[in-house]
């Protein structure tokens, strides 16, 4: 065979091979700059968000902690400060959310956001707010700025229960940007509700605020269920038939702490709710949700996002020189010292107000509550207890309290100490009790109808709490504010 014909193949065959080579390295580099450019973008954007979610909870900490409300104001019910309407009902403008506007028609809203005009009333509230909420923050070496806008949607005047002062409630939408000034489309927009909730004072059949261990001690066969005092029989007199059965459920408990069950016949007929987890052992460095029997908890347990805050009673003290009551009889509201009952005496209150240091009662003894002598109507009998120089300000050691509407919230007993409450005897009583910083402990057979808030709370004896589900439509408070319904995009 001729083989001059072939003369150069090979040099157009290493050409074709380097050209091959040349392009694949090519595409290999615009392959790898690609992913180096979609690994930046990803990661300029998640700073982004992280600035905007920065811008966020600036603004939450801001309403929170620094801003000033409108001061409430007077009447029943309370109208809304000058400037400030509630749009009812809700105009599909405001999507669904209540809606809040000066008296233009405008929504109200504090602003750092370009492109989003503040027209809060307080020039203030509104300096300090762009000031709190206009900012940076370093991610490495790139700077992402932040600002963001809140709108009110809602505002309520409340007075919590066992307080004199009242608050303003608000809901808030706030929208935060973040954003890289130098690079082009790095910014992302993040919104969500800051919301206080109006919540009922007396959620639970027995609540503890302790977080430690044993916080709820149910050491004896005590049990809790529940009833609604609206249901129930009442004649022409306001006295109340007492159910002859009760609810194998709602007498839910809860504690921020541990539950501790060592009873023979512990039975909570509903659910355990704390922020804890866990069934055992119980120890300073191991707070579990409870000790004892999970079938104790007919319900089951329910964990808590975070622990639950009982405001300290703010109380007025009896004037100096109040008398004492040693005896019984009926008495009229107004300041006392020390109430001492003992022997087969019965203390009558009429209703209103009753500012006392202590309370004790013995033997037989009673303290019952009656309707207003002109209406005939049962109305709240509150008792708030000083306690000064008193390691058991409340001792119902006795017959234990007569309330025949069988309606807790008609009695009312309030005290912001940490001395011991004690709920002794073997009649039946129907009252709410407020101590938040207290030890409330039971003894006896006695039937509690109503709730009990404490720091600790001891049940040793053979009794029932009785938790009126009615309780949930009255006397309120300002539950702990949350942050929802996020929702975020990119620009």
């Amino acid at each position: 065979m001729k083989r001059s014909n072939e003369k150069g193949t090979a040099m157009l065959f290493a050409i074709i091979l380097v050209l091959v080579l040349s392009v694949m390295a090519a595409s290999m580099m615009f392959l790898s700059q690609s992913e180096t450019w979609a690994s930046m973008n990803y990661r300029l954007m998640t700073q982004a968000r992280y600035g905007a979610e920065a811008g966020i909870h600036a603004t939450a900490n801001f309403l929170l902690n620094n801003y000033a409300p409108p001061a409430p104001t007077g009447g029943t019910p309370p109208p809304l400060p000058a400037g400030y309407n509630l749009i009812l009902p809700v105009p599909a403008a405001c999507g669904g959310s209540p809606c809040m506007t000066d008296n233009g028609g405008n929504p109200i809203v504090m602003s750092s956001l370009n492109g989003v005009p503040a027209n809060y009333p307080d020039g203030a509230q509104q300096a300090a707010f762009r000031a709190a909420t206009n900012n940076t923050l370093q991610a490495g070496g790139t700077t992402i700025n932040y600002t963001s806008s809140a709108t009110l949607l809602s505002m309520v005047q409340i007075t919590p229960f066992a307080t004199t002062t009242p608050a303003m409630i608000q809901t808030w939408k706030i929208t935060a940007h973040g954003d890289i000034a130098t690079v082009r489309n790095a910014q992302a927009e993040v919104s969500a509700i800051l919301e206080t909730q109006i919540t009922p004072a007396f959620g639970y059949a027995a609540f503890a605020t302790d977080n430690g261990c044993a916080a709820l001690d149910f050491n004896g066969n005590g049990t809790t269920d529940s009833y609604d005092s609206a249901s129930l029989a009442v004649n022409g007199a306001g006295v109340a038939t007492p159910p002859s059965t009760f609810n194998n459920y709602g007498g839910n408990v809860g504690t921020n702490g541990n539950e501790t069950d060592s009873g023979a016949n512990v039975t909570i007929n509903g659910t355990l709710s704390t922020p804890d987890a866990g069934i055992g052992v119980c120890s300073a460095g191991n707070i579990t949700a409870l000790t004892g029997k999970n079938s104790d908890i007919t319900g089951g347990l329910v964990q808590l996002g975070q622990p639950v805050v009982m405001p300290t009673p703010n109380l007025k003290a009896p004037l100096p020189g109040s008398p004492n009551v040693t005896s019984g009889g009926t008495l009229a509201p107004g300041d006392y010292g020390d109430i001492t009952l003992g022997s087969k005496d019965v203390l009558t209150l009429k209703p209103g107000v009753y500012n006392i240091n202590s309370i004790s009662e013995s033997g037989q003894a009673q303290v019952a509550i009656a309707p207003d002598p002109i209406t005939g109507l049962y109305g709240p009998v509150i008792i708030n207890v000083t306690g000064n120089n008193q390691s058991t300000p409340i001792d119902l050691s006795g017959q234990g309290l007569s309330n025949p509407t069988l309606d807790p919230s008609l009695m009312q007993f309030i005290y912001a100490g940490t001395g011991t409450i004690n709920i002794v005897g073997n009649g039946s009583s129907a009252a709410v009790v407020y101590a938040p910083n207290a030890t409330v402990d039971f003894k006896g057979n006695a039937a509690f109808y109503g709730s009990v808030i404490a720091a600790h709370l001891k049940d040793v004896g053979n009794g029932a709490i009785h938790y009126d589900m009615h309780l949930k439509k009255k006397l309120y408070t300002i539950g702990n504010p949350t942050l929802n319904s996020f929702t975020w995009s990119r620009f």
